[in-house]
């Protein structure tokens, strides 16, 4: 037992055990920045989308079913994760970049928010260019609702999101829930279906604005002959 009394066993041992601890924290993070430990987006069907209600944010609002938005022309309709969120306005003005092309096209641009807390979405408004809707059901960010919670703070890229939106000089809070993720839809007229569903992965992971011109370019405007939508 003479090596108990060897003060090179006992730092042998810690260096053992930090190596050990190190090794762990950096397996973790690795981890963490693959997609294995992120919940997979269940795809949402057209029906399901058609019978979400939607609220318009006036003073005496009128509640409607969320076909209404796309049944003649269609629809790019962006499903906001928090108003007050820097990252989501960052990827609300690049999508209202499309905004003088969508208007060419004939595609209306909406967004739809889970809450209506203080001056959020009033402040939202400049970023976005389209008209805003409450879904306080929270049904656009379903059929299953996916969470980021504390492991948005270890992965690079919402790190790389986040420098990215910041040296564009975008700036936010942190008022109104922002653990739910949102996305991106575009929906072709009547019964033409989804032409493109984009599901926020993690903090500021948007939307390809070309997939988006690419999808909406598929869209075939309803005309009377068309029939029902």
């Amino acid at each position: 037992m003479s090596f108990l009394q060897d003060p090179s066993f006992f730092t042998m041992g810690m260096w053992s055990i930090g190596a050990g601890a190190l090794g762990a924290a950096a397996l973790a993070l690795l981890l963490a920045n693959t997609d294995i430990f992120l919940s997979k987006p269940r795809k949402a069907e057209l029906e399901y989308l058609e019978d979400i209600d939607l609220k318009t944010l006036e003073k005496e609002p009128r509640t409607f079913k969320a076909k209404e938005l796309w049944a003649k022309n269609g629809a790019v309709i962006m499903a906001v994760r928090r108003p007050g969120c820097f990252l989501c306005r960052a990827e609300a003005a690049e999508l209202s970049s499309l905004k003088p092309k969508l208007d060419e096209l004939g595609v209306p641009l909406y967004a739809v928010v889970k809450e209506q807390i203080k001056a959020e979405v009033k402040n939202f408004q400049p970023y976005f260019k389209g008209e805003i809707f409450l879904d306080e059901k929270k049904k656009f960010y379903g059929p299953e609702r996916r969470k980021m919670m504390l492991m948005g703070l270890i992965r690079l890229g919402v790190w790389y999101n986040s420098f990215r939106a910041w040296k564009a000089g975008f700036s936010g809070n942190l008022e109104g829930e922002g653990f739910i993720l949102g996305g991106v839809f575009v929906i072709g007229s009547g019964k033409q279906g989804i032409l493109l569903e984009h599901r926020e992965k993690e903090f500021g992971d948007k939307v390809n604005p070309l997939s988006v011109l690419e999808a909406v370019k598929k869209i075939k405007p309803q005309t009377p002959a068309s029939g029902k939508y």
